[in-house]
């Protein structure tokens, strides 16, 4: 599995973390999100999908700062290690 896999993965768990927190505002973020998953699904080209991972990454930081409980840790790590590499 290579890292733009891994990091596809990782954003489609926070796909599912933004469906749970049910946030009007990230309803763009999401469909982007699996937008580009889709899109690298069918050609492998990850550059939308690190372009809208990394927004939903900052989206779910700024979220756990008001709300520590609500997100798993683990989600954020698994964006910033694939995002990173």
């Amino acid at each position: 599995m290579t890292n733009a896999d891994k990091f596809r993965n990782a954003c489609e768990e926070a796909i599912k973390v933004f469906e749970k927190l049910n946030i009007e505002k990230q309803t763009e973020i999401i469909s982007k999100l699996e937008y580009c998953i889709g899109s690298y699904d069918y050609d492998k080209n990850p550059t939308g999908l690190y372009e809208f991972g990394e927004i939903a990454l900052n989206e779910l930081k700024a979220y756990k700062k008001k709300n520590p409980r609500k997100i798993n840790k683990k989600i954020i790590a698994n964006l910033e290690r694939y995002l990173s590499n």
